[in-house]
């Protein structure tokens, strides 16, 4: 499941691709004004933290328990992509107990007798290759950061292909050849998650514009 930063970032670069094929004024503010509101909640997002209900106990073969982590935050630099795992007390195991196996497309996270338990990490799929020889991990206070130096310092959009997948299926409801249909695909979703304000601001847009052209097109289902 994607992040709220990766959300709010994917929103961001839509509202600025939208706002190439602006025109009209009205609808230029609109715009903008949605483009400030993602740019100042994406800068306000706290660092990413680990939801402790989002772990899964399992039995291991043996006999204690195994946990599956399936949270994480995860950042990058223009040589690392890096994830951070938060686990309670990790710093104070002895380092071998903390193994991280790394692939050119994945790597297996295992932590040993941590609180009786061990917890494990699995990344398949990783969207572009990574340097095995030059992927490392950290152990901070109740934290490890997993380090996967690219092997292309490119930045990248998400984690694995089926990330990447599932954006750009997303995407393509949004995507046409008609900048003024993709537009109006935009403002119809801006309306619908909006508040009262943003409603008024564009429904005051639709108005003017309509004015404007003159013209017998329908207003917006909304």
């Amino acid at each position: 499941m994607a992040s709220a930063r990766e959300e709010l970032e994917k929103d961001l670069e839509e509202v600025k691709e939208l706002l190439k094929n602006a025109t009209r004024k009205r609808t230029h503010d609109v715009l903008m004004a949605e483009k400030y509101k993602l740019e100042m909640e994406i800068k306000n997002l706290p660092p990413p933290k680990l939801k402790e209900d989002t772990i899964e106990e399992e039995k291991s073969p043996a006999g204690g328990y195994t946990v599956k982590i399936n949270s994480y935050g995860w950042d990058q630099s223009d040589k690392f992509v890096k994830i951070y795992i938060t686990l309670n007390g990790v710093q104070q195991l002895p380092a071998e107990n903390v193994q991280v196996h790394f692939t050119e497309r994945s790597f297996d996270l295992l932590v040993k007798n941590l609180n009786d338990k061990n917890y494990s990490m699995t990344f398949n799929n990783l969207l572009k290759p990574i340097s095995v020889e030059g992927s490392s991990r950290k152990i901070k206070t109740d934290m490890i950061l997993v380090l996967c130096r690219k092997k292309r310092e490119e930045k990248w959009d998400c984690l694995t292909q089926v990330e990447k997948e599932s954006k750009e299926k997303e995407k393509a409801s949004y995507d046409t050849s008609d900048p003024g249909e993709g537009l109006m695909n935009l403002l119809k979703k801006m309306y619908a998650e909006g508040d009262d304000e943003m409603k008024r601001t564009i429904n005051k847009a639709w108005v003017e514009s309509r004015e404007k052209q003159g013209k017998g097109d329908m207003p917006l289902d909304i």
